[in-house]
C-alpha cells in the first residue's frame, strides 16, 4: 500500500529585497535554504525569530552569484557544514566570493532539473538575469507547491507555464517605474534595471500574476523590492490594481502579502 504523502510543507521570506536574500523552507523532513545574502550573524538572528536553527538545514539552494543572494553563503556553510547547491556556471561564478568550501560540501544543481531532498521535490528554472546562469525553484511536496521567482528582467512564456497554479508564489515585484526614472540613479544602472536582464516592475508583476494564478493559488507574497525605488504599499495598490483590472478578486481565500529586508515572514503553512 503506497504511503499518503502529508501535504505539510512550510515556509519562511527570512528577507527579501535589494539589500539581501533568503527563503526558508521545511516539510516534517526537509530543511532547505534558497540564498543567504546577508552577513552569517544576521541569518542567525533572523532563523531565531521563527523559531529554527539554520545547524540543522539539509542544504542551501543558490539561485546565482550577486552578493544579495551569497553574502554570508561561505560563512554559514562552513560554521554549520551545510551542502551548497548551485549550477556549474554559478559555481564558477562565486568561488571566488565565498571563500574555499570542502569539497564534500559542493554539489551541482544544475537548471531545468528536479533534485529529492528527503520528501521535498525541487524543480530548477532559468530566468533573464545579468547573471552567469540564474536560476530558481519550485518546491514539491505531494499536491502542494510553491514557487520562488525573483531577479528576472522578464517572465517568459516557459516561466509562467513552470510555476503557474502554485499555491503559494514568492514573486519579484521590483521597482516602480517613475520612481525608479525619477531617482537618483545614473542613467546606465536604470537601463539595467527595466531590460530584459534585470529586474520586474510592479505593473509588470500583476500582468505576469495573472496568468500564472490558478485554483489552488492562496497566497501572494511580493519580494525583492527596491530599497530606492519602491515602496510595499505602492508595490501591492500596483499589482492589487492590475489584477483587479484583470477580473481577480481579493478576500480570505486569495491575498497578497509584504516581504521585508529585515523582519521574516511567518512560518507558514502552504
Amino acid at each position: 500500500m503506497k504511503k499518503k504523502v502529508r501535504n505539510n510543507v512550510r515556509f519562511s521570506v527570512l528577507a527579501s529585497g535589494s539589500t539581501g536574500n533568503a527563503c526558508y523552507v521545511e516539510t516534517d523532513s526537509s530543511r532547505l535554504l534558497v540564498d543567504v545574502g546577508l552577513s552569517g550573524k544576521k541569518i542567525e538572528s533572523l532563523f531565531k525569530k521563527i523559531n529554527r536553527d539554520p545547524k540543522f538545514l539539509d542544504g542551501i539552494l543558490v539561485t546565482h552569484e550577486h552578493s544579495d543572494h551569497i553574502k554570508g553563503l561561505g560563512i554559514l556553510s562552513r560554521r554549520f557544514k551545510l551542502p551548497i547547491y548551485a549550477n556549474e556556471k554559478t559555481w564558477l561564478a562565486m568561488e571566488n566570493q565565498i571563500g574555499k568550501i570542502p569539497t564534500d560540501l559542493k554539489f551541482h544543481f544544475e537548471c531545468d532539473r528536479v533534485q529529492t531532498f528527503g520528501d521535498l521535490d525541487v524543480e530548477s528554472f532559468g530566468v533573464s538575469h545579468d547573471a552567469a546562469s540564474p536560476q530558481f525553484y519550485v518546491f514539491h511536496h505531494g499536491e502542494k507547491k510553491l514557487t520562488l521567482a525573483t531577479d528576472m528582467g522578464y517572465v517568459s512564456d516557459r516561466i509562467k507555464g513552470t510555476v503557474k497554479d502554485s499555491d503559494m508564489i514568492i514573486f519579484e515585484s521590483n521597482h516602480d517605474i517613475d520612481m525608479l526614472m525619477m531617482g537618483k540613479y545614473p542613467w546606465n544602472i536604470k537601463r539595467r534595471i527595466l531590460g530584459d536582464q534585470g529586474h520586474v516592475s510592479n505593473e509588470d508583476a500583476g500582468e505576469a500574476l495573472a496568468e500564472i494564478i490558478g485554483d489552488k493559488t492562496r497566497r501572494i507574497y511580493l519580494a525583492h523590492l527596491s530599497k530606492d525605488n519602491n515602496m510595499k504599499d505602492l508595490a501591492r495598490m500596483s499589482v492589487q490594481q492590475t489584477l483587479e483590472k484583470r477580473g481577480f478578486e481579493f478576500g480570505e481565500k486569495f491575498a497578497l502579502y509584504d516581504t521585508d529586508a529585515e523582519v521574516p515572514t511567518d512560518l507558514t503553512t502552504v
